[in-house]
């Protein structure tokens, strides 16, 4: 089986549309619609729509001309994954990931439910050669340096050491199209960063990572480390990975709210804030989810952006700006030549 970003370059795949699933996230259709046809207006690039013809034209401007890929069921937010996918064959992100398997699309893009994003584009594009389970890449912002790609964020809450070291593969792999790094340097979450310290996935995780080659390893780093430069991509099991980012989305967003809150507490507060929130400003900005273009589903044989739930029509601009990007860097063939070492192959 064979997606439509195979072997990447600018070819005929590049100038395929990225289909964006119009129905999913928290507001969608509205701020969906909108971000898709902000992005083929800034990109210049082509992207379809895909959901309900009739939710989609009433929204305020319509498709705006885009493509719309027609698909009458929508899985909800909080509907069982698998369930959801087994039934709803005709739903808008079972229709995206079938529009990448058929040519028809480079890539997908949704912010609807993950673990149907992920049963998606598992079931319909499926799994690169070798991949054991495909994982979730997302890249934490560290303002003034590169993003820290955090591998897995969430997709496989129990793992094998082999596994991750193909994370390891993949999102090296991924930090070097993503963000241009020749070596990314890759560290091994734990509790210290001393080669002994950590439970026995982590042990054995590590010495597995020592003799593999091909990629940067560092050794372990602690949860601080993430929104640092000291290290490039950080690799995890899914339940540590996901509890790690939703602890730092929430801790930024508390002391995001805490400084604004600040600022307005008193006449002097607010006249230092005329000073400082220039400044702050572009900080807040680069840490804004909105600014990352959303995670990445990597292992599967096709582009699948996965996108905050409460992804705004800027969230999905930049989203269809990565999807298109990855494409044309074929990401795909990188991760595929990634997982072709026996030891991180293995299961």
């Amino acid at each position: 089986m064979t997606g439509a970003g195979e072997g990447g370059g600018e070819g005929a795949s590049s100038l395929l549309p990225v289909a964006v699933d119009a129905m999913g996230g928290d507001r969608a259709p509205d701020e969906i619609v909108a971000g898709a046809r902000l992005a083929a207006a800034e990109l210049g690039r082509p992207v379809a729509l895909v959901g309900r013809p009739q939710a989609i034209e009433a929204v305020e401007g319509g498709a705006g001309g885009l493509e719309v890929m027609a698909a009458s069921e929508v899985i909800a937010m909080d509907e069982d994954p698998a369930q959801g996918v087994r039934r709803k064959k005709d739903s808008s992100l079972v229709r995206a990931a079938e529009a990448v398997r058929d040519g028809r699309a480079s890539a997908m893009v949704s912010a609807g439910n993950t673990g149907a994003t992920m049963a998606s584009a598992l079931l319909r594009m499926g799994r690169l050669p070798g991949v054991a389970r495909p994982a979730i890449a997302t890249p934490i912002p560290v303002p003034g340096s590169t993003p820290t790609v955090l591998i897995d964020a969430g997709a496989n809450a129990e793992c094998s050491p082999p596994w991750l070291v193909q994370f390891a593969q993949m999102g090296s792999a991924f930090a070097r199209e993503r963000f241009g790094l020749a070596e990314p340097r890759v560290g091994l979450l734990s509790v210290g960063e001393e080669p002994t310290k950590g439970n026995t996935l982590v042990k054995e995780t590590h010495e597995l990572l020592t003799r593999t080659p091909g990629i940067r390893f560092v050794g372990n780093v602690e949860g601080r480390s993430i929104l640092s430069d000291a290290v490039d991509v950080v690799v995890t099991d899914g339940f540590t990975g996901n509890v790690a980012l939703k602890t730092l989305e929430g801790s930024l967003r508390f002391l995001v709210n805490a400084v604004l809150g600040a600022f307005s507490s008193s006449e002097e507060a607010k006249r230092a804030a005329q000073v400082l929130l220039p400044a702050l400003a572009p900080v807040v900005d680069e840490l804004d989810p909105d600014s990352t273009g959303g995670a990445m589903l990597l292992g599967v044989d096709g582009v699948c952006i996965i996108s905050h739930g409460s992804s705004s029509a800027r969230a999905i601009v930049n989203a269809v700006r990565v999807a298109h990007d990855m494409v044309e860097r074929g990401l795909v063939g990188a991760l595929r030549d990634a997982v072709g070492n026996p030891v991180g192959s293995r299961r």
